[in-house]
């Protein structure tokens, strides 16, 4: 699941992507609201943790704005603020959810996922190219051949790939998106994963693989 985090105290976005990643989601942080109505629009994303108070505009007017625009992604509002004013202006905008801060680890987790649940009455956890089958909400790769349970970064790999088969992605992009550019993971951490889950497409019957183009990145093709 790819979620999109939109929170202007970088040490707040800083911990909660790491929790968020742990727990194998992608994560994408921007820290004010002009980038977050930007990511939201031109993105692709199962749904968006969203601060309200951020510079350059604030978080119900991101949301006004993407609702405007039928953007029906899930959102979570986060903020300092109190009043119930505040989280009925939220609501009333558009809103799915909201949790105020400080806020557990954990609660934040249960309600991210019970967003995505909803979400998931109305469209499909399957991931489908060739003849495989990932399911997000399992984390199980699958053929009619055999199947395996992906995790962690892993995961996040595979996912991303199927979220966009037969496009190149450069190790920068890999890296941003997975282990985010804060980390101090190498490189070839991305290598080490390709081969663990080259290994699991044979074993299951793939008929697809993670083509590498010298220079460029990887991508995931059908077998020819």
């Amino acid at each position: 699941m790819k979620i999109l985090l939109a929170e202007d105290d970088k040490n707040i976005s800083k911990a909660v992507t790491a929790l968020l990643q742990k727990n194998s989601y992608t994560v994408d942080g921007v820290y004010d609201g002009e980038s977050a109505l930007d990511s939201i629009v031109y993105g692709d994303y199962d749904g968006v943790v969203l601060d309200i108070m951020m510079p350059k505009m604030d978080g119900v007017t991101v949301l006004k704005n993407i609702r405007a625009k039928n953007i029906n992604v899930p959102v979570l509002l986060l903020t300092a603020k109190t009043e119930i004013d505040d989280r009925i202006d939220g609501l009333d905008a558009g809103a799915d959810d909201y949790l105020t801060k400080p806020f557990d680890g954990g609660e934040l987790l249960a309600r991210i996922r019970a967003m995505l649940r909803r979400k998931g009455e109305f469209t499909s956890d399957l991931l489908k190219f060739s003849n495989m089958e990932l399911d997000r909400s399992t984390y199980e790769l699958k053929t009619d051949k055999g199947a395996v349970k992906l995790n962690g970064k892993a995961y996040q790999l595979m996912e991303m790939f199927m979220r966009s088969p037969k496009q190149i992605m450069s190790g920068e992009m890999i890296m941003e998106h997975i282990w985010g550019w804060e980390s101090e993971a190498e490189i070839n951490v991305i290598w080490v994963n390709i081969s663990y889950l080259r290994k699991q497409l044979a074993a299951i019957g793939a008929k697809a693989e993670i083509k590498a183009t010298r220079n460029v990145g990887y991508s995931l093709e059908s077998k020819p």
